[in-house]
């Protein structure tokens, strides 16, 4: 090969072609060093007839620099990258850059200098210096990273080094991983888990892709039985991936395939780590890694043996990814082991009615856990109607289910409350004026956090100290906090359950694998009481002696106008409620709503999943929403607000007259302001068998708009913010 067509990580530009000097040998997949004026950048040598672009001569070339010493991005990951940049009209170079998530992995170094803490107290103590041991605890990274994870500059860690307080240790980057033994737990299944284990395994051997939804219900031992088809392809030599939703539900998870396979998984999320995720990339790039667990975007990396994909969670809205690439990775997992000639398996409890329909019509084979593993049995679930039965003054939890947490207690058994909505409070205002805390950068309420202090805004991040006066006022001790979050509700708990142990699950205080574990640790050991938690605590955990789940605010979900609303809200509630009694331990579950005859209400009430999911596939069709019809959102957006209307409005004018579509918009999206940049939105709505990227490629490609504004499209939308 003479000359490389190849992709460079800059999404800006299409593919190259560069000449190969005389010795170097490239094929398609090599990763290589290309010149770029006067830069170096990654790079990927494609298949030219693959990529068609503008011939240049030989003679106006440049030479490649380097092969990287790293294996080659295999065919199949290839072809899922183009077909994920063609389907979510994302630039190739954004998806491939998914696929190299670790450049320090394409480096030949061998060793590396991460820090820890030592345990001695430094000299003189700061403010930031305690801070950065709290944080750092026994973790271990480079300085870079320490001072992220502490949240301090870089200089505080090194001047921590100087002190003696925290230490260099070398370490080794490509110690090779353990191997999973598939016999070493091997699990004593019922005869309907054995048999769903028996077809999954049956599939593991064919290799061949074959989609599987496994819908049992929480408890009924769904990750035991596919662990038996991961021990099918470990059996075999083959690579599996786990993808799970949160990073939180990494920590158990590991737990329970260390007690399965006598070794953990390799990990791949967001807190690693850069050593370990280079570690972790050449090992899987190798093919030495045979288990992955991971967060979406280990969807994307560069398995050369794979031969099982499982989606746990599968119907978790958090698949979808929401910044950068707009994929959705359920449905990329499904297209990876299309790619790969392999089964995959999409686990849930409460299956999205796009997943349901793709096995009502042939494409998803449904194997079926209907009960639970041993003997738990199903929680009894029971609505509290609001209106008929209002908490007291001033608080959130009705006099039934304060008494049933009374009796929980009582019962040396633990209680956990649902709300999904960090923080103190949603809004403060004052009562002299009327002042309400809005962001300075988005178009939303600023949340107190009164655990921090601080009031914070959950869309970019900006934060200021809880001011004691009224800024429009001045008056003092006049703020107001509206409506309940998690820390309030703990706040009632603790004023009436004084004695009892309470815990605040949020993302804010579960950050880490590492504090899911602590948090995990002290639920088994009954150290804790009453949880008060959102979403992070409605999937993957197992606390036996959890019997009574209450869910505060069931309508939460039902606000917003989203057409997924209620199928969300019964997915979220079901699967909180899944938390109760999944031991020997009956389980109750008491849901406060001020509307019990609602349609979802009533379903989570008479268990009746299958009447709720007709109604609302129904009401879809009917509509010719997803997956009946198809959606693709374009997002303009600007730190000038003329500039962003006159290009939403210059969209919409220009839209094609196409059957079969038809474009709503533009207008104020419903979040106007995020991150400081002004927001308009186009909803296109088209037929399920109109190619809708063809059109809007053809429709936004031949328009030109300033370069400070930005258009986005998200096909397939989840989110209509």
């Amino acid at each position: 090969m003479s000359r490389a067509r190849v992709i460079v990580l800059n999404s800006a530009l299409g593919p190259l072609d560069y000449r190969v000097p005389r010795g170097m040998e490239v094929a398609p997949g090599s990763i290589v060093i290309a010149p770029l004026g006067p830069r170096q950048l990654i790079g990927v040598v494609w298949e030219a007839e693959r990529l068609p672009t503008e011939e240049i001569g030989d003679n106006r070339l440049r030479n490649l620099l380097a092969v990287a010493d790293a294996p080659p991005i295999p065919a199949p990951l290839r072809r899922l990258i183009e077909w994920t940049a063609n389907y979510y009209l994302a630039p190739l170079a954004s998806v491939l850059r998914m696929a190299l998530s670790s450049t320090s992995a394409l480096e030949g170094g061998k060793t590396i200098v991460e820090y820890r803490a030592t345990g001695e107290v430094p000299p003189r103590m700061t403010a930031q210096r305690e801070q950065a041991l709290e944080r750092i605890g026994d973790r271990q990274g480079l300085i870079r990273e320490l001072a992220t994870i502490a949240d301090v500059s870089d200089g505080v860690i090194r001047g921590l080094v100087k002190s003696g307080a925290i230490e260099g240790v070398t370490v080794a980057l490509d110690t090779p991983y353990p191997l999973p033994d598939p016999a070493f737990g091997a699990p004593a299944l019922s005869a309907e888990q054995a048999e769903v284990a028996t077809t999954l395994r049956t599939a593991v051997d064919a290799r061949a892709f074959q989609p599987f939804l496994l819908d049992g219900v929480t408890g009924s031992g769904k990750t035991e039985v596919y662990f038996e088809a991961v021990a099918e392809a470990i059996r075999a030599g083959r690579q599996s991936l786990v993808l799970l939703p949160e990073i939180a539900l990494t920590e158990p998870f590991l737990k329970r395939f260390h007690a399965r396979f006598g070794v953990e998984p390799i990990a791949w999320h967001s807190g690693l780590r850069q050593s370990q995720r280079r570690r972790a990339w050449r090992a899987i790039a190798n093919g030495e890694a045979l288990v992955t667990v991971g967060a979406r975007s280990s969807l994307f990396l560069p398995y050369p043996n794979l031969g099982l994909i499982v989606v746990d969670e599968a119907h978790e809205t958090s698949f979808k990814q929401e910044e950068g690439v707009h994929y959705h990775a359920r449905d990329v997992a499904v297209m990876r082991g299309h790619f790969e000639g392999c089964p995959v398996i999409l686990a849930s409890a409460t299956p999205a009615i796009e997943t349901r329909q793709q096995v009502a019509l042939g494409r998803y084979t449904e194997l079926k856990l209907p009960g639970r593993y041993g003997v738990a049995e199903m929680p009894a679930i029971e609505a509290i109607d609001l209106l008929a039965d209002p908490p007291m003054r001033g608080r959130w939890l009705a006099p039934k289910l304060v008494r049933a947490i009374d009796a929980t207690l009582e019962r040396k058994e633990q209680a956990l409350l649902f709300l999904n909505r960090r923080g103190y409070a949603p809004l403060t205002l004052c009562r002299t004026c009327g002042h309400r805390f809005q962001c300075p950068n988005c178009t939303a309420w600023m949340v107190e956090h009164r655990l921090i202090n601080r009031l914070a805004c959950h869309h970019c991040g900006h934060a200021i100290p809880t001011p004691r006066a009224c800024p429009e006022c001045d008056s003092e001790d006049s703020l107001v906090a509206c409506g309940p979050g998690v820390e309030r509700i703990a706040d009632e708990v603790a004023a009436l359950f004084p004695d009892a142990k309470t815990a605040i699950v949020t993302s804010d205080t579960i950050w880490s694998p590492a504090k899911a574990a602590e948090f995990v640790a002290r639920m088994e050991a009954g150290d804790i009481d009453i949880v008060v938690g959102t979403q992070l605590v409605t999937k993957g955990y197992h606390f036996p002696n959890l019997t009574l789940v209450g869910v505060v605010d069931a309508d939460l979900g039902l606000e917003g106008g989203d057409l997924r609303a209620a199928e969300r809200s019964f997915q979220q509630i079901c699967q909180v409620a899944g938390r109760a009694g999944r031991g020997e331990k009956p389980g109750t579950v008491l849901i406060q709503t001020h509307s019990p005859k609602a349609p979802v209400m009533r379903a989570l009430v008479n268990g009746d999943a299958e009447g709720f999911y007709a109604a609302e596939t129904q009401a879809r069709r009917e509509a010719g929403a997803p997956p009946f019809g198809r959606f693709a959102a374009i997002i303009v957006s600007s730190e000038d607000k003329d500039s962003a209307l006159d290009t939403a409005r210059a969209i919409g004018r220009s839209a094609p007259k196409v059957e079969a579509m038809q474009v709503f918009g533009p207008a104020p999206a419903p979040l106007a302001m995020l991150r400081g940049r002004h927001r308009f939105r186009l909803l296109v709505h088209a037929r399920r068998a109109l190619d809708v990227q063809d059109v809007i490629r053809d429709w936004l490609g031949g328009l030109e708009w300033s370069a400070k504004v930005r258009v986005v499209v998200d096909v397939d939308p989840y989110n209509f913010l």
